[in-house]
């Protein structure tokens, strides 16, 4: 598997997979719909994915000693790359912008636990619609990208929209009693990232299995 990543991220990873995952450090811009910053963990792998279709990468990848199904998993774990890489980067951020703004965010959610939990959501669903899509042809990035992201860009709207409303004030919320109540949102995001993640590659394997490049 590690192979696998390294060839990913060394020869078929597009620089803006890279420029995109540094970009969690935008939870310390004020008054900014952090919700973006998933945005930007889904546009980087698909640029990706895309770029390897214009230098053949998948034909390329299928000339070398692997199953298809290694294929597959090679971009799954890119994927989970990517956006894990972009969460980790940008924790760091989310500390610091409690110290420096405690105002809030008044654009919409502020960085804190169930955003992130949120964020996994986000993933998960864009993951799993683009893999299992894409993985029909082998080519068809464009739409596969499409599919995964219009119901992706509700969410996140849908996410900031929500801490708006009276009863759902907790949620966007950085106090520890609050940041307690917003751990299981963060709980079945995780589990919910794992689980598509592992359906999208057991479905998308499946299928490219029966592609002809």
């Amino acid at each position: 598997m590690s192979k696998l990543l390294h060839k990913e991220l060394a020869l078929a990873a597009h620089p803006n997979l890279f420029v995109f995952s540094l970009l969690g450090v935008l939870v310390l811009v004020p008054s900014y719909p952090y919700g973006m910053v998933f945005m930007f963990g889904c546009l980087g792998p698909f640029i990706t994915v895309d770029y390897g279709r214009e230098t053949n990468d998948l034909y390329y990848t299928s000339l070398l000693p692997l199953r298809k199904r290694d294929i597959v998993l090679g971009k799954c774990l890119l994927f989970a790359a990517a956006q894990l890489g972009q969460v980790l980067i940008s924790l760091p951020f989310a500390f610091l912008r409690v110290r420096l703004l405690p105002a809030g965010n008044p654009a919409g959610i502020e960085a804190n636990v169930a955003y992130y939990g949120f964020g996994f959501l986000i993933y998960a669903l864009f993951n799993f619609i683009f893999l299992t899509s894409f993985f029909k042809t082998g080519f068809k990035a464009g739409w596969a990208f499409l599919w995964a992201v219009i119901p992706a860009t509700i969410c996140i709207a849908a996410m900031e929209v929500a801490v708006h409303l009276p009863g759902l004030a907790w949620l966007d919320s950085v106090k520890p009693a609050d940041l307690l109540r917003q751990l299981p949102i963060l709980a079945i995001g995780l589990v919910v990232y794992c689980g598509a993640m592992a359906a999208a590659y057991r479905v998308a394997a499946e299928r490219f299995e029966r592609v002809n490049l």
